[in-house]
Formats: structure tokens, C-alpha cells, sequence
């Protein structure tokens, strides 16, 4: 049905503004819509297989047609007025609004997929013993995995695409090297990025044949840290002591403060966090202090920390685990002697997910395999996606320079993904220039194309996944199956908000803030507190910033309260700082939060915004080195949740709600391995799920803003970063993928990410 009644009033999809979509759908789960023809209750259908329509709960027996409701002959121009979320004409009744210009973009499967050819795989002819007994006990390789398998010696490069087993050849290479070459495992080195990577490695070799346990626990293996950390205290353990060790992210952020402090940089309005992260990139690209080129003011502050912080860290005898790297690196290149030891211990190196190496890392693996050569790195350029940790593609690119004589060996089949899925990612991501050619091939096909979908905006795109969940869980699906993806944490505000009003159990990720805790939001939400209640503590401590006012001010204010019995916020028009225009500011800052107490949520936040300089305020905050998550794009989105809301109450009392939820889902996190996973791109590297949401698939948000400014100023590699990014989130769904192209982001209109062109324009030569 197109027509449902809406407080009496007749309601046509056809002559609704499509933002209206989702007030449409939250009147009918509260029960405010109604059938024309029968009275009963209906609801607003917004999801991805179907157009947007009104139905009955139950539809079972129900046969009403939509009433003849044609549109009136076309009248003079008349004033419009708000009411219940909707925009209603003054003068005639809703039966005659013209019809909307907002036409409804039906959901599309992706084009330019080839037809899939089942290929015989090829089986790889061998004399080798253990390979057959190995295949008797259910572990078969290609020929691809199998030459990398039996390849031990010097060095090799095995390029693993999504999907193509490379964990299987590790161990299985491993397990080769032991058995059948009769390689000592204690001169085995294996090289994870997690620990849970190299239990789980261990754990598989047990269940390899002839493999005993004290062969197993006498390979060397683990993360980076762990294994160099190792080699530097047994040679100094008094300096390299556990408990010396800053283990904990509030014990360096407090050490990182202090160090501001004495550069008297404001607390609350530096960016601590990004400080510690530039200052880890430096190091993991062995730049010193004194090597650093500062490129902005933010940046300038950030090296006279880093300096602060080194020297701190020497005078208490302190280190961090950026340190277990460096530490061994300098243990090397000073100690020739040490360094020839473990040249001659270890004789061969397997190096798992190389792609995302660091430079110190590289120096190290070079270092100790100088003698023996044999290097097996195992990694898939395409999938190089953390450049903001110091990792770079150019490692496994150059491989052959730095190791010459070097083998390549291409996994090319995808054990993971349909035939269409990989097309998919293959044509997205075969449009970056710097990788190494290759081309993934499935083992399957599935029963769908990948599907693009145009929801209006972040609420409508959320409620769409939502009711898509619903109907496949209906259909036998479970939570576990799926996962939403997104780009930045911010960008899963709308679909966090959705579930947590579901049945749906769902998890995220341990560290995810929730969006309404970020600095900008919880500020602006700060302003509309105090329109309710003057004498909030706690949000007049959170204005104090916006106001560029320090927070030892706030003393002052609650005894003038007292001495004079007024508000918190009536004494600031009595603060005193020396500055005839700050005071003339603060004199205005009361009338203005007074006058915006009745207004709406989002009318509130623009006016604060215009008529007391808060973008000022962001501009001047000093996290410039924010590059993902800026604060105006906070507070785009916060007006896109505010718009959902007729009143500052109800908005507040729903993002402390949302605030609950997020500790809430947290704990529930750990324990509740059945949910829905919403994570970030990054988070879910190496993960798989039946079914994948990629939400957000915009030019802005991926590729992201910072990207595409460095694109435009000359810089190639964060577009390529954005766009391997994408590959890695399509690689993640097993048979289902959608992606989400709103029309409209952060409240103006998006244009479909500039990835997904290949996958929109038709071809005249499908010959993929």
C-alpha cells in the first residue's frame, strides 16, 4: 500500500519528502498509522529487497487497496507548516500536496561480473613423503600453496589474497620443514601481529601428523613484540624489567600530560591521544626527535612531547612497547657480536601478514636473516591498510631488491567468497597502480549478486540493514552471520542507535567510545543541558572550552553562586578575565542558552553554533592531527540525530540512554559470541561473515575526506589505502554483500564513492 492515515490525515508515499521516510516508520511502530480502508493499525516498510510501503500487522487476510487519492489539479503557491515531524500546507489538505520531487532509487546488483567457470584444480605432483601424508589426513593444498610449502630455502614471497589459505601454508610449510626436511624447530623463527594468531597456528600443528608437542613449544614464535622483548631481557634485565614496562594507554597519557603541562598545553583541548600516536608512527620509522620535520604548528607541539616524553621515560626508567622494537634495533647495531648469535640460532624466518610491516620491523627481520637468507614472507599487498601505524606496502613491493634471487608465488584461489563477491572486490581494486598484478579467483558460485542500495540518509540506511537482518534471521540466519562496516566509528552512530531499540543481540568493538562521549558532541550537549538546568556542574565544566576558558574557573563561579544565591550559568556574566570581548561574550552566552529551552533540538544546536562562535571553537582545539575524525564532522552528525527529536529533553534523555547502552553492549561484548559485529573496516581484517553490510559507501567517508584532499594536492597513496580499504570490507562476506550509497551524508548530498564505478557502468567487454 502507498497510502496510510496519519493522525487523520491521509499520508501518500508518492507526495511525502523522503526525510520524512523515517519519522513515517517510527509512527508505526509507535502505532500512530492507520489503514484508509480498514482503521486498523499499520506499519512503514523501509528495508532493501522491497520499495518502501505501508502494511498490516499481521498481513495475513488483509486485501485493501490504496484509496483513489489522485492528485488534485495543481494550485496557486501556498505557505507550509511543521506538525508531527511532517511538512503540512497551510491552506489545503495534505490529500492535495503536489507530488515530491524525492524519487526512491531502487536497490541494483553490482554490474561486469563474468560468468563463472568451474576450474580443475590443479593438483601439485610430488615426491615428497609428507605431503601425501598430510593430504591422507585431510590437509590438501593447490599447487600454488604446495610450491610455497616446499620452497625452504632462501627467499620467498608468497602473495596471499583474501581468502587463499595462508594460515594453512604457514603451518603446513612449518610442519614440512620439521618432518620432512628435518629442520631444527628451535631454529624456526615464526613471526605473527597477534598472539591470538600465533596460539592458533600452534594449535593447528598439533593436529598435524607425526607432529609432537615438544617440537611445537620449541619453535620460536609470536608477535614482534614479544619475540625482541624477549632478546632484550635476558641481555638486560634489570632495564628491561616487566614492571618498568608502561602496559596500560592511561599510564602513557598521564606521563604525555605531564610533559604538556610543562609546555602549558591545555588539557582539554589537546589532542593527547593523537600526540601518542604520531609520536609511535615516529618511532616505528626510527625517526628521533631531533630527525622530525614538522609540518604544522600541531605537529611542532607534538615533537617538543615526544622529546619530553623520551627524556621522562630515561629519567625513571620507564619504556613502552614501541621501545621493544627500537631497544633491539639499537641492541643490534651496537652489539655486532649479539646480532651474529642470533644470525647463527635462527636459519629460517616466516613472516605472516608482511604487507603490514613496519620499518623498524623490516630492519630487524634484514638484520637477523643476513646470513642465512631464508626469509618466507607471507602477505597480500592489496590489504596493506594501516599506514597510520608506520606500515607500508613498499616493503613487500621491493622484496625482491632487498633480498635478491627472490622467489614470488601467487595464492590466487579464494577458498572464503562467491564467484561474484571476489569479481567484485577484483574490480575494485584493480584500478590502484601501485600493487603487484594479480587476480583472485572463486571456488564457487553463490544464489546473488552483491547489491548497492540508496537509502535517503544515515537513519534510513540504518533502519534498512536492520529490517534486512530481521528477515534473513526469520529465514534461518543467525546474529553471528553478520557484519556492519564502516569507516569510522563515528559512521556507526545511526546503526547503533537502531539495534539497541532491536531484539537483535549485537557486539562492538571493547574500545568504541560512545558517539555522544566524543569531545565536540559532549560539549554541544553541554549548551542544551544547561538550557534545562542552570546549575549543572558538569556541563558548565564542558563549556568552559568552547568559551576558551580554563577549568579553574569553575571554583570562582560556585562561590559567586553561593555569595550572590544565582545560577552557575547567571555567573558568568560576572567572570572577570581582563578581555572586554571575552566578558561582553559571556554576558551573552546567558540569554542565548536561555532562549533556546523551547526551541528543537536541532534549531537549539544551530543557534549556539552561529550566535556564540562554536566553530570557532573546533577550529581552534588544537587536533589538527585528527585527520580521520574531525569535530565539525561530529557535530554534522549530532544535528542528524537531533533532527529525529521535537525537544531537548527527550533528545538528552536519549543520548544518555545510548551512552548506557554502549557500556551496556560492551560487557554483553565478552560473553555473547552469537550477535551482530559492528566494527570498523580495520578491526575486521582477517574476520569472515555470511553476510556483510558496508554502510557509508560515499565520496567523504570512504574514500575519506583526508584521502581525497591528498588526492587532490598530488598525494596517490591515501587514495590507494582508502581503496585497498574497500577491498579488504568486500573480502570479508562469505555469500551476501551489500553496500550502503546514501543520498544524503552528515545532512548534505553524497555523491557514490568513486570505488564503486566499475561496479556501476556498464562494459562493453566483460572478459574479466
Amino acid at each position: 500500500m502507498k497510502t496510510a492515515m496519519l493522525h487523520n490525515k491521509i499520508i501518500n508515499i508518492n507526495r511525502v519528502s523522503r526525510e520524512m521516510f523515517q519519522s513515517l516508520y517510527d509512527n508505526g511502530k509507535k502505532g500512530h498509522l492507520q489503514c484508509p480502508v480498514c482503521k486498523e493499525k499499520v506499519r512503514f516498510y523501509i528495508g532493501i529487497n522491497q520499495e518502501p510501503h505501508f502494511y498490516h500487522i499481521p498481513e495475513l487476510n488483509h486485501t485493501c487497496k490504496d484509496p483513489d487519492d489522485s492528485p488534485s489539479i495543481p494550485q496557486e503557491k501556498v505557505e507550509y507548516e511543521e506538525r508531527n515531524g511532517f511538512r503540512l500546507p497551510v491552506s489545503r489538505t495534505i490529500t492535495a500536496v503536489q507530488e515530491s520531487d524525492s524519487k526512491i532509487k531502487q536497490a541494483q546488483m553490482v554490474k561486469n561480473i563474468p560468468p563463472f567457470i568451474p576450474e580443475t584444480m590443479s593438483k601439485y605432483n610430488c615426491s615428497f613423503h609428507y605431503l601425501r601424508t598430510l593430504a591422507q589426513s585431510g590437509v590438501i593444498l593447490d599447487s600454488e600453496q604446495a610450491d610455497a610449502v616446499c620452497r625452504t630455502e632462501g627467499p620467498l614471497l608468497v602473495l596471499a589474497g583474501a581468502g587463499s589459505g595462508k594460515t594453512r601454508v604457514l603451518t603446513t610449510r612449518t610442519a614440512f620443514m620439521i618432518q620432512e626436511k628435518e629442520i631444527d624447530p628451535k631454529s624456526i623463527m615464526l613471526v605473527t601481529f597477534t598472539a591470538k594468531a600465533a596460539a592458533e597456528m600452534k594449535e593447528r600443528l598439533s593436529r598435524y601428523p607425526n607432529m609432537e608437542r615438544l617440537q611445537i613449544r620449541q619453535i620460536v614464535s609470536g608477535t614482534f613484540h614479544s619475540l625482541f622483548y624477549r632478546i632484550l631481557s635476558f641481555h638486560a634485565p634489570e632495564k628491561w624489567s616487566s614492571d618498568k614496562l608502561l602496559s596500560k594507554g592511561w599510564q602513557r597519557e598521564q606521563m604525555i600530560k605531564h610533559a604538556g603541562r610543562e609546555l602549558h598545553l591545555d588539557e582539554k583541548e589537546f589532542a593527547y591521544d593523537l600526540a601518542l600516536q604520531q609520536i609511535g608512527f615516529w618511532k616505528n620509522t626510527l625517526i628521533s626527535p631531533e630527525q622530525v620535520r614538522p609540518t604544522s604548528s600541531w605537529e611542532e607541539s607534538v615533537v617538543n612531547l615526544y622529546k619530553k616524553y623520551e627524556q621522562a621515560k630515561e629519567k625513571e626508567g620507564l619504556f613502552d612497547f614501541d621501545d621493544m622494537l627500537t631497544g633491539c634495533y639499537d641492541l643490534f647495531l651496537h652489539n655486532p657480536a649479539i646480532l651474529e648469535n642470533y644470525q647463527n640460532r635462527f636459519q629460517y624466518f616466516l613472516i605472516d601478514e608482511f604487507q603490514d610491516i613496519n620499518k623498524v620491523q623490516y630492519e630487524l627481520i634484514k638484520m637477523l636473516s643476513a646470513k642465512s637468507k631464508n626469509v618466507c614472507a607471507v602477505g597480500d599487498d592489496d590489504q596493506s591498510i594501516y599506514a597510520f601505524r608506520g606500515s607500508d606496502p613498499k616493503y613487500l613491493l621491493d622484496f625482491e631488491k632487498d633480498f635478491p634471487g627472490a622467489e614470488v608465488i601467487a595464492l590466487k584461489q579464494n577458498y572464503r567468497s562467491t564467484h561474484e563477491i571476489v569479481s567484485t572486490a577484483n574490480q575494485v581494486i584493480l584500478q590502484n597502480k601501485k600493487r603487484r598484478a594479480k587476480k583472485m579467483k572463486a571456488q564457487y558460485t553463490g544464489e546473488k549478486f552483491p547489491c548497492l542500495f540508496f537509502p535517503f540518509d544515515e537513519e534510513e540506511e540504518a533502519t534498512s540493514i536492520v529490517t534486512d537482518i530481521q528477515e534473513k534471521i526469520e529465514e534461518g540466519f543467525e546474529p553471528k552471520d553478520f557484519a556492519i562496516l564502516f569507516r569510522t566509528n563515528t559512521g556507526s552512530r545511526a546503526v547503533f542507535e537502531r539495534l539497541a531499540n532491536s531484539s537483535l543481540p549485537f557486539r562492538i568493538d571493547q574500545d568504541a567510545e560512545s558517539f555522544y562521549d566524543r569531545f565536540i558532541v559532549r560539549s554541544m550537549l553541554s549548551f542544551l543541558k544547561l538550557s534545562l538546568n542552570e546549575d549543572e556542574k558538569g556541563a558548565m565544566q564542558n563549556i568552559l572550552p568552547a568559551l576558551f576558558m580554563k577549568q579553574t574557573v569553575i571554583k570562582d563561579m560556585m562561590a559567586e553562586s553561593i555569595l550572590n544565591d544565582c545560577t552557575l550559568l547567571e555567573c558568568l556574566k560576572h567572570v572577570k578575565t581582563g578581555f572586554a570581548f571575552q566578558e561582553r561574550k559571556f554576558k551573552k552566552v546567558v540569554p542565548v542558552i536561555r532562549s533556546i529551552a523551547h526551541l528543537s533540538p536541532i534549531m537549539a544546536i544551530e543557534k549556539i553554533e552561529k550566535e556564540l562562535g562554536f566553530q570557532d571553537f573546533i577550529k581552534k582545539r588544537g587536533n589538527e592531527g585528527n585527520k580521520i575524525e574531525k569535530g565539525s564532522d561530529d557535530l554534522k552528525d549530532l544535528k542528524v540525530a537531533a533532527k529525529s527529536f521535537t525537544s531537548i529533553l527527550d533528545f538528552l534523555e536519549h543520548t544518555e540512554h545510548m551512552r548506557a547502552m554502549n557500556k551496556e553492549i560492551k560487557q554483553q561484548s565478552k560473553k555473547n559470541q552469537n550477535a551482530i559485529t559492528l566494527s570498523t573496516v580495520h578491526r575486521a581484517k582477517g574476520l569472515e561473515y555470511k553476510v556483510v553490510y558496508i554502510i557509508g559507501a560515499v565520496d567523504g567517508s570512504l574514500p575519506h575526506d583526508h584521502a581525497l584532499e591528498a588526492y587532490r594536492n598530488g598525494d596517490f597513496a591515501p587514495i590507494e589505502e582508502e581503496r585497498r580499504l574497500m577491498y579488504v570490507a568486500i573480502t570479508r562476506a562469505m555469500n551476501h554483500l551489500y553496500i550502503s550509497v546514501p543520498e544524503k551524508n552528515r545532512g548534505r548530498k553524497a555523491y557514490p564513492s568513486r570505488f564503486l564505478s566499475p561496479l556501476i557502468r556498464e562494459k562493453a567487454n566483460q572478459n574479466q
